[in-house]
């Protein structure tokens, strides 16, 4: 099956020194570009050495890259021109990929400067297509959707090249099918080849950054869900705290969530400003 794409997408997967999307480091990237205008796909892998962040413990038992293997590879710094303009404005995909891929490769980029745009990309999480049709895990859903056996797991490029497998598995088998929820509201034919719809379906619109510090109130607007502002709108308490502003861009939190800050404040400031003229 080919995929109907408009533009180029890239499904990835990241092995990493553990779990953190902010304090963790990247130690292997493998990523797999399809473009609307070419029959192959484009495929980019590396480990990478992550410095002075120890591989967890836990970590190492799920992937088993240990800190001798990265002794002579790249760190982040040496690769991310590379990885970025690898991926360019390509919409992007992976499993659990808006969970932690995604954010965790948005803080690497930050860490040397670079910045991935997130705004009009769109993100497929193939398993959240999984968890909502069928909620079981990769082996399964590569067995499930494929027919195949999992090989080699947790080794990126074989997890980035089964996901791509299920994702078209996926495809095949709910082409046509609705989707029951609570069994009230049927979602009408949610798994299409298209990209953006697959975005749509995939993204919890709950909460909007991997660390889930953000989220949608009823009405559709960006509130806190942490702290002394919560539910309150992001934007608006921005624009009238600055001190609060500037305390979130120079605290710990994910660069996804100071990118989505940064954008909320500009926009209402540029907005606030047009009513003053």
């Amino acid at each position: 099956m080919k995929f109907n794409l408009i533009k180029d997408i890239v499904f990835f997967d990241i092995e990493a020194t553990g779990l953190s999307v902010v304090r963790d480091r990247i130690i292997q990237i493998a990523l797999i570009k399809y473009s609307p205008d070419k029959e192959e796909p484009t495929e980019l892998s590396m480990l990478i050495n992550p410095g002075p962040v120890l591989i967890s413990e836990e970590a190492y038992n799920v992937h088993g890259i240990s800190s001798a293997d990265l002794a002579n590879k790249p760190t982040f710094e040496k690769v991310a021109k590379q990885i970025r303009d690898f991926i360019g404005d390509a919409d992007l995909g992976g499993y659990n990929s808006n969970r932690f891929d995604i954010p965790l490769l948005m803080e690497e980029l930050d860490r040397v400067g670079l910045e991935l745009d997130m705004e009009g990309r769109s993100t497929v999480d193939v398993q959240r297509i999984f968890y909502k049709m069928e909620p079981r895990t990769l082996r399964a859903a590569l067995k499930f959707y494929c027919q195949k056996e999992m090989v080699d797991a947790h080794d990126a490029l074989a997890d980035v090249r089964a996901t791509v497998d299920v994702l078209k598995g996926q495809l095949e088998k709910y082409k046509g099918v609705d989707l029951v929820q609570d069994e009230v509201e049927t979602v009408k034919e949610p798994v299409k080849n298209n990209m953006k719809a697959l975005h749509d379906f995939t993204t919890d619109l709950r909460t909007i950054d991997a660390t889930q510090k953000l989220k949608y109130n009823a009405e559709g607007t960006v509130v806190f869900n942490f702290g002394k502002y919560v539910n309150q709108p992001v934007a608006e308490v921005l624009y009238k705290d600055r001190n609060y502003y500037n305390w979130i861009l120079n605290k710990e939190f994910s660069s996804q969530v100071k990118q989505l800050v940064r954008k909320l404040f500009k926009d209402y400031q540029s907005e606030a400003e047009k009513k003053q003229v």
